[in-house]
């Protein structure tokens, strides 16, 4: 690894690194990558901070990405908060090295001349990206609980696709107007049958925001129907804001957007999956890519961990209230949904096992499915918490 270089982004230093390649990541010859990392503004020795991994769009490159964090409102997606490391990749800079795995409304040319962006197997380039940040977790003050990608367009492809798979490094994903999904689809096998012994840690809780009227979300139904087969976290958000980065833009058409922080996600906390819910809105893929309406999935849903032991497990749930984010949308008072809890560290029923739960007044038994996922079908939640118990 050999650093580069020095500078200032906004009072925060950068450090830019190159390096070649290693044997493991399958790239056939030689080349040469860069990245950069950007500290915390105010870093304090012994503090750890967590890490915003940027995936950068097709129209952009490491140095054009870290220029657009210099303006409010340029590719908004991009800029990490102030308490915060940052490492920004970069696929520019080798032909055939691009991150979004093809496989674009724009790619059925590509799709057929690179068969490698296919199935479950990461490509050199996604080897690279996650060598890197297991490099920038080991060489600087970050909280490995708190590690989160991030991107837009086609780095918001890759990073629902590379970071999808790796629920084992990245505590959450936020992906605005990703130019495909299938790259995750493919790597985690959202849809159709998965390869025998295919297994994936729970993979990150996804934030996707969408516009239906732009020509790159063509296929994103892969997207909403494999998260919500493989009982995977996504909050997802619609409108027609087109491929739009700007934020301010955004809340226009939808203000929703913001409204649950990333940052609030830990890599080894339980986090509820929300399924079937009455509150979500139709989604606009793949009939009705014209509408005009806004809207979400799941994202009305707050939680907070009370408990995680070998024979019981406590999760508070409630619904969003209107004084915590202004928003021109009335919340809903209630809502009806399937609840599954992943990332459980302790509470682990075997494939098949039984438990009860309670929820309020309600009681119940349930099995866990094959792979030890426990699921409680059709609970109230509302904007008063409470609490979800489970014991085996």
């Amino acid at each position: 690894m050999k650093t580069e270089k020095h500078s200032l982004l906004l009072g925060r230093p950068v450090e830019f690194f190159s390096h070649g390649v290693e044997e493991e990541w399958g790239y056939g010859a030689p080349q040469r990558d860069s990245f950069a990392v950007i500290r915390p503004k105010n870093e304090k020795e012994g503090e750890k901070y967590p890490l915003y991994v940027v995936f950068h769009s097709a129209g952009h490159d490491l140095y054009s990405a870290i220029r657009c964090m210099e303006t409010e409102g340029d590719h908004d997606i991009y800029h990490s908060p102030e308490d915060s490391f940052a490492l920004v990749l970069d696929c520019r800079a080798n032909a055939g090295d691009w991150w979004w795995g093809g496989l674009t409304p724009a790619g059925v040319a590509e799709e057929i001349s690179a068969p490698d962006r296919f199935g479950v197997e990461p490509r050199p380039v996604e080897n690279r990206c996650i060598a890197t940040v297991l490099w920038t977790i080991e060489n600087f003050a970050v909280d490995a609980e708190r590690v989160y990608a991030v991107g837009n367009s086609m780095g918001g492809s890759g990073s629902l696709g590379i970071a999808g798979p790796r629920g084992d490094i990245f505590a959450a994903i936020k992906a605005n107007v990703p130019a495909g999904v299938r790259h995750i689809n493919e790597r985690c096998v959202l849809n159709g049958e998965r390869p025998a012994g295919f297994r994936i840690p729970d993979p990150p809780l996804i934030i996707d925001y969408s516009a239906q009227n732009d020509e790159w979300s063509g296929g994103h139904e892969l997207l909403y129907s494999g998260m919500k087969k493989r009982k995977y976290a996504l909050i997802g958000f619609f409108g027609p804001f087109g491929h739009q980065n700007n934020n301010f833009e955004i809340a226009k058409v939808n203000d929703l957007i913001h409204s649950l922080d990333i940052g609030s996600v830990r890599l080894h906390d339980p986090y509820p999956v929300f399924t079937n819910a009455s509150t979500d809105d139709p989604i606009p893929w793949p009939d009705h890519r014209g509408s005009g309406a806004s809207g979400q999935v799941n994202g009305f849903f707050r939680w907070r961990n009370v408990s995680d032991a070998t024979d019981s497990f406590e999760i508070e749930l409630r619904l969003l209230r209107q004084s915590e984010w202004e928003s021109r949308v009335t919340f809903p008072e209630s809502s009806v949904a399937d609840v599954s809890v992943r990332r459980r560290q302790k509470f682990l029923p075997g494939p098949g096992e039984r438990f009860a739960w309670e929820f309020g007044g309600l009681k119940g038994e349930g099995a866990a499915d094959e792979e030890g996922l426990p699921t409680v079908p059709r609970l109230e939640i509302t904007k008063t918490p409470k609490i979800l118990k489970l014991k085996r």
